[in-house]
């Protein structure tokens, strides 16, 4: 069996959403777990809406998950000469001829066929046959080109994912594959589905797994393969992604790039293990690493149905993977959202990432978080009203002149804190309460020793004087 390759082949016409990206991820992952190779193609044919700025994107956001591809990115508007050299061979052959009907004949057919309650296709007016009289070529007037698609029989394919389809030849008019010439051009320019199949030829694509909204289109690809002499890839149409509204996922339905949710503090190894539930699964498996991923993944457990992204499922998924990284793994990642906060850490950026880390299900939020620890902090004002009360202020004026001449690590805070609760006869909550607003801002903290012993000693006793 060849060696596997697959490839990615977005058009830059739009930002990258999950809904395309996954498309990305599941290729990708086949390659890497069958030793294959991985090749990222740029569809930019419509120069209209294609984009630099959508193509960035595209690849960030790949960089971001850490979908790395073998080779690539390929553009098909630097290939237009390799396209018109296979078109030119394929009229040699017989199986492209020219098509003289306007697009006013072509309106005027399909409004004939809708009222007469026929499928609106091109009619083959123009197309060759033996005895066949063709219609005088008007003057002036470049033809588009149509590839001459087989009549009779059908179209078959085993889908990894939607299983056996079977198309009638008679389905599928004769496709336009290149538009008019323009003057100096010997062809035209090559149109989509023709493309895709020689860059997947010269590729050596053996696996084509795409969204379903392409399955229309398989046929008529599969019929130029086998008019190039070439055998067609194995196909996997994926299902739609929906949003949470139950649309299909799309800028204008509110999806958003990629890379914002880099931005929003989500990691990488987190959505790859989302974006792979879209629509595969591992039996129960909920949680998982990007190895066991790549080492269970395979086309045989595709779903068939839509999935539907769920952003609260999504930000679960991400606190797991957060909650089983190490402090050290974490802080470069707070670091750059302290950065843009116009905070600086020291080196007590991994114990703190390590202390509250099971809170948080970003790193956003955990950023917040380590925040309080050096930034100012100001409480809510009923937060001080309900817990930072009369009766309690001679406690925290104990504490905080006992805490002056405390070592300042968690063992010898926990020791003062038990002393002033000996002294006072408060029971832990009505001390911690306060000291938790007063110096974090929040009543809701991890250990309030542990706390204590990550926070600067002045901070802390400045912040015990406002009581």
């Amino acid at each position: 069996m060849s060696k596997t390759r697959t490839r990615f082949a977005p058009s830059p016409t739009g930002f990258i959403h999950l809904g395309n990206i996954r498309s990305a991820l599941y290729p990708w992952a086949f390659a890497r777990a069958t030793g294959g190779d991985f090749i990222l193609r740029i569809e930019d044919t419509d120069q209209d809406r294609s984009t630099q700025a959508a193509v960035d994107v595209i690849i960030e956001g790949m960089r971001w998950l850490g979908l790395d591809y073998d080779e690539g990115p390929f553009y098909q508007m630097q290939r237009m000469d390799r396209y018109k050299e296979v078109l030119l061979q394929l009229q040699a052959d017989g199986w492209v001829y020219p098509c003289y009907m306007s697009m006013e004949e072509l309106d005027a057919l399909r409004e004939r066929q809708m009222q007469a309650k026929e499928k609106p296709r091109y009619d083959g007016t123009w197309r060759p046959a033996p005895g066949k009289a063709l219609p005088p070529v008007p003057e002036g007037v470049q033809p588009v080109l149509r590839f001459k698609n087989p009549q009779g029989g059908s179209v078959v394919w085993d889908d990894k994912v939607k299983g056996r389809i079977e198309i009638s030849n008679d389905e599928l008019d004769d496709l336009v594959i290149a538009r008019p010439a323009q003057p100096g051009e010997a062809v035209g320019t090559p149109t989509y589905n023709f493309c895709v199949v020689v860059d997947d030829v010269d590729m050596d694509i053996t696996h084509v797994i795409r969204g379903d909204d392409h399955v229309n289109n398989t046929p008529r690809q599969i019929n130029i393969f086998h008019a190039l002499g070439k055998t067609p890839p194995v196909y996997a149409h994926l299902p739609t992604v929906l949003n949470e509204q139950g649309e299909k996922m799309s800028k204008r339905n509110g999806a958003k790039a990629v890379t914002q949710y880099a931005l929003e503090g989500y990691l990488p190894d987190a959505m790859v293990n989302y974006l792979a539930r879209l629509g595969w699964s591992h039996g129960d498996a909920e949680i998982f690493s990007r190895a066991q991923f790549l080492e269970w993944f395979n086309l045989d457990h595709l779903g068939r149905s839509a999935a539907q992204f769920d952003e609260a499922k999504l930000r679960w998924v991400n606190a797991q993977h957060l909650k089983a990284m190490s402090g050290d793994a974490l802080a470069p990642l707070v670091q750059a959202h302290l950065e843009r906060m116009s905070i600086s850490a020291d080196d007590k950026l991994p114990a703190l990432c390590e202390l509250l880390k099971d809170r948080c299900d970003t790193t956003v939020v955990l950023a917040d978080w380590v925040a309080r620890f050096y930034a100012d902090v100001q409480a809510d004002a009923t937060d001080l009203a309900q817990h930072v009360t009369p009766a309690v202020r001679p406690a925290l004026e104990l504490l905080r002149e006992q805490l002056t001449h405390c070592a300042w690590d968690k063992s010898s805070i926990a020791a003062v804190l038990k002393e002033v609760l000996s002294q006072t006869g408060l029971k832990m909550p009505q001390l911690a309460m306060p000291v938790r607003v007063l110096v974090m801002g929040t009543a809701q903290t991890p250990s309030l020793d542990a706390v204590l012993a990550l926070c600067d000693k002045e901070k802390v006793l400045s912040r015990l004087a406002r009581a």
